[in-house]
């Protein structure tokens, strides 16, 4: 019997310890959790009060990418160059046979069409760069 009462009484200790990790993990996600929570609240903040502006200004905001499309634009500006549709499926991990790459070529195209990348020559796609302002107009 007593080597019964030992086995329950060191299960119970493992259990103890585990539970006393467990709330110290808890605890650091709740710090991690509290730390998220304020920083998505201030932007959703600086958001608010970005198109409140704009709107005061009469600029239309942006419509948000689709997540395909924000992921092809991140591809892009990782890059730092111009990059083909296949070189983009390459790096997105998607593949590269033909059925991949033209479903990404008309997401490139529309990202063209929304002046985000430019297309120098044809394939090649690159990030727009905004043109410097002149003198006048940054004062």
């Amino acid at each position: 019997m007593k080597h019964l009462l030992d086995k329950i009484e060191t299960r119970q200790q493992l259990i103890r310890e585990t539970a006393g990790q467990l709330r110290e993990l808890i605890a650091l996600l709740t710090e991690q959790l509290t730390a998220a929570e304020r920083t998505l609240e201030r932007l959703d903040i600086t958001r608010a009060t970005m198109l409140e502006l704009a709107a005061e200004d009469g600029i239309e905001p942006p419509e948000p990418l689709p997540p395909g499309y924000r992921e092809v634009l991140a591809t892009c500006e990782q890059a730092g160059h111009g990059l083909r549709a296949r070189e983009i499926c390459e790096i997105l991990g998607i593949g590269t046979e033909p059925r991949h790459t033209e479903s990404v070529r008309p997401k490139l195209k529309r990202l063209v069409d929304r002046d985000i990348l430019t297309e120098p020559e044809p394939g090649l796609f690159t990030l727009s760069r905004p043109t410097p302002s002149s003198p006048a107009e940054s004062g």
